[in-house]
């Protein structure tokens, strides 16, 4: 028991990209009923709370982290239970996007902070590309709110669902662009294309920290 706490203390950015795999994995079997929804918003809360715990091991300001943060896990709750307010889900993106932009922001910084790669540090390269695709998530639950009818999908037209905005999320920043959900806005266009840059600088970034890293270790 000893041995696992440790581990984890010793291994925040995994608990980050566990919890995050987590609730990936759950959504689709808890978003149907309120207590799932309750459930899915106590994990989103672990989430925060595990980001903030990983951005504290770096040499980033940790007090921006709780400014957005606490905030950001009062309104992981309260989407749970009334996800269809407008003013709800606006002001959750609003907390979430600057907060999950400053924890890979955060993570970024860990990963280049020295000249060794620890185990932590690779689970920080998984959980901080996971995270971005959490803030631009939330970027299309705001704008939705903002521009309406942004988005279509095969189920039709109107606000999408969050997980489907997430899935979105992640087809666009992996580059894999399905797209059985697509911006039809051209304002949510914009977004999208600001998050394939994103994707696109992500990857290239940490393959050329690692591959200088193993030049320069040979």
């Amino acid at each position: 028991m000893q041995r696992s706490v440790r581990a984890v203390q010793g291994h925040p950015s995994a608990l980050l990209l566990g919890l995050q795999l987590l609730v990936i994995l759950a959504y689709p079997f808890l978003d149907a009923s309120t207590s799932g929804r309750a459930v899915l918003g106590a994990v989103q809360v672990s989430v925060v709370l595990a980001a903030t715990w990983a951005v504290r091991r770096t040499p980033t300001l940790s007090w921006v982290a709780v400014l957005f943060g606490a905030p950001a896990v009062v309104f992981s709750v309260l989407e749970a239970f009334v996800s269809q307010t407008s003013w709800v889900v606006l002001v959750s993106a609003f907390l979430h996007v600057p907060f999950y932009l400053f924890v890979s922001y955060a993570l970024i910084r860990y990963l280049f902070h020295d000249d060794k790669v620890t185990r932590d540090e690779l689970f920080a390269t998984g959980a901080a590309f996971t995270v971005v695709a959490w803030a631009f998530a939330y970027v299309y639950a705001g704008a939705q709110v903002v521009w309406p009818e942004s988005f279509i999908a095969h189920g039709g037209e109107g606000p999408r669902p969050w997980f489907e905005l997430l899935y979105l999320s992640f087809t666009t920043l992996t580059s894999v662009g399905l797209s059985d959900v697509a911006p039809i806005d051209d304002h949510a266009r914009s977004l999208v294309m600001i998050e394939q840059l994103t994707g696109v600088f992500y990857v290239a970034l940490v393959v050329a920290r690692l591959v200088g890293l193993t030049a320069r270790r040979a």
